[in-house]
């Protein structure tokens, strides 16, 4: 990284283990764990498979966890992968990263995060209905003012915790370590009431929905269900690498940050079977199959206000928004410290090579980031933008743990303070998934990976300006 000119601020080490445990699993723990089992219930049509999906995604995120914090520990530096890129392959290459971040992966996501904080506030409190002429107004095949009293809820949190970590970055660390705490203490007690109430049955597991046809969810069909299930579940666990990102901001990032990506994601994963557990335990699967079907509910409120009757429904939509409020406000802090790191390297907008004296935060990086989120807002629905950005995302989490192979050949002899544990099995099996997720994707949802594609392209004028201009 360049030094910091003199009438700027700077980038402190001020974060430690602790923190950074936080960091990830509050950057993780948003929307998934509470709506997902759903879709994948509808995609499976038996609760033991989606458990199995739910564990598949952990194993191999953890395996994508694993192979990221060898890399880590080479390359920490503020900017993440963006910053590793350069490294293992070219700048070309990781500016499609910073880019497809800004575009669609990183913004896309504070964007689906605040999306949903703002349905679940409306079903405590129902905002004013959209007129039926607004709603039906259409651009370029999206309704920009369809729920637009949701939508606008949305982009005033956005606004305002983009503030909150303008302030400063020691303001949203201590809120996330707040809310952090809160969200799992809530999640434990949810887990253990509906394991002593008497409304859930282990026979909820084990019984398969009507549907279900165990001749035909067999062979290629049962690996296509279990593949879409897969991409809604790694919604739930999309962001744990984004804590790279402040690598210039952690105290010993060598040591630390390979360490809190492998601690954060262990905790994420035994709190999503947990609660995955629950749901399929307390309803049976024909129920999550008709709130997804309806489009209407959340599968999490459905689940404990069935066991806790009123002041469940208050519980569970309450987590919700302590979830989805911490996940966007810690989102929002994570993902500025790339657009600032790319500026930085002139592969961005020259502004946003700016840390506040003050605050010492990259305060033009949150202001454009929360410009190009509320505009995606009102784009589009909350799935088309998950399942986007996953497929998005998952060509650079490949590309990051084949990095591993390509830094143990061009660096054979580097100082690697951490190294990949069962290498070269566990990054090559995650490189394998990548690829597999990337091409089923192509096939059974090609609008939303062509769309991932397409704001992908929508960075090369942008680099040939830039380098040019270099």
């Amino acid at each position: 990284m360049k030094s910091t000119p003199p009438n700027q601020g700077k980038l402190v080490r001020s974060i430690g283990l602790t923190s950074a445990v936080v960091l990830i699993i509050s950057s993780v723990i948003g929307t998934g764990v509470f709506k997902k089992v759903a879709p994948m219930s509808a995609a499976l049509e038996s609760p033991s498979l989606v458990l199995i999906a739910w564990f598949v995604a952990g194993l191999i995120s953890l395996a994508g966890t694993l192979s990221n914090a060898e890399v880590a520990s080479m390359l920490a530096d503020s900017g993440g992968e963006f910053v590793y890129f350069r490294k293992i392959y070219n700048r070309f290459f990781a500016f499609l990263f910073g880019w497809t971040n800004f575009a669609v992966i990183r913004t896309a996501s504070i964007a689906s995060i605040a999306y949903v904080f703002s349905q679940s506030l409306n079903s405590v409190f129902p905002f004013p209905t959209t007129a039926p002429s607004l709603a039906e107004i259409n651009f370029i095949g999206l309704h920009p003012f369809d729920n637009l009293s949701v939508k606008l809820v949305a982009i005033a949190l956005i606004i305002f915790l983009t503030y909150f970590n303008y302030k400063g970055l020691k303001l949203g660390e201590n809120l996330s370590r707040v809310l952090t705490a809160l969200m799992i203490t809530v999640m434990l007690l949810i887990v253990i009431l509906a394991l002593l109430s008497n409304y859930g049955s282990l026979e909820n597991i084990t019984t398969n929905s009507v549907r279900y046809n165990a001749d035909e969810m067999s062979g290629a069909t049962l690996f296509k269900a279990l593949a879409l299930a897969c991409l809604s579940a790694f919604w739930g666990y999309e962001g744990w690498a984004s804590v790279g990102f402040i690598g210039g901001e952690m105290k010993n990032p060598q040591k630390n940050l390979p360490l809190a990506l492998i601690i954060g994601t262990l905790i994420i994963m035994a709190l999503y079977m947990s609660m995955n557990f629950v749901y399929l335990y307390i309803l049976p699967i024909d129920d999550f199959i008709q709130i997804y079907e309806s489009k209407n509910g959340i599968a999490a409120v459905a689940v404990v206000s069935h066991f806790l009757g009123s002041w469940g429904g208050i519980l569970i939509s309450g987590l919700i928004l302590v979830a989805t409020f911490n996940c966007a406000s810690t989102t929002i802090l994570l993902a500025s410290r790339l657009f600032y790191a790319m500026a930085n390297d002139k592969m961005f907008f020259k502004s946003v090579d700016y840390i506040h004296p003050d605050y010492n935060t990259p305060s033009r990086a949150l202001f454009i980031q929360a410009i190009w989120t509320s505009l995606l807002v009102l784009s589009g629905t909350f799935d088309q933008l998950t399942d986007m950005l996953i497929f998005a995302a998952f060509i650079f989490y490949g590309a990051t743990a084949f990095g591993v192979f390509v830094l143990r050949k061009k660096m054979p002899e580097a100082h690697r303070p951490y190294k990949v544990i069962g290498y070269p099995i566990v990054p090559a099996i995650f490189v394998l998934f990548c690829v597999i997720l990337i091409v089923n994707t192509l096939i059974e949802k090609p609008v939303e990976a062509l769309s991932g594609l397409g704001l992908m392209a929508t960075g090369l004028p942008f680099y040939y300006y830039w380098t040019k201009k270099k």
